[in-house]
């Protein structure tokens, strides 16, 4: 199995369980993946300092990467030029109103794989979100 950046978005006070249980479903959709092959987990600057997320990553020893609103726009911009005709994730309402960026989790796991590619789409579970990008 390659390894894999992380991307996580997630609402205010969501417990590292909870996380977890967003990171083990979007693993789940990458053949024979398990926790061990996350190199990564990256977010939005404003959440890196969200409790459950640190603990999350502290439990598993995940270096967390945190990327400014900047940073994911202008990474949203680059993969809506590199595919404009493509059926991606459309825009996050949540993320667009408390943030100004149209998402948190893909970007995130894009910026953290530079030479990668999405490999799970973004996936939604009790206030979490997640999306895979690799290999690292």
């Amino acid at each position: 199995m390659m390894r894999v950046a992380l991307g996580i978005g997630c609402r205010a006070g969501r417990p590292a369980d909870a996380i977890e249980a967003a990171i083990r479903a979007a693993l789940a959709h990458l053949p024979h993946a398990s926790l061990a092959d996350v190199g990564v987990v990256a977010t939005l600057d404003a959440k890196a300092h969200e409790p459950g997320l640190v603990e999350c990553c502290a439990r598993h020893g995940w270096p967390l990467a945190a990327f400014s609103r900047d940073e994911i726009a202008a990474q949203i911009a680059r993969a809506a030029r590199a595919t404009p005709f493509a059926a991606g994730t459309p825009p996050s309402a949540a993320a667009r109103g408390r943030f100004g960026v149209d998402g948190v989790c893909e970007p995130c796991a894009l910026l953290a794989a530079p030479n990668g590619a999405l490999v799970v789409r973004k996936l939604a579970l009790d206030g979490v979100t997640a999306a895979l990008a690799g290999p690292l």
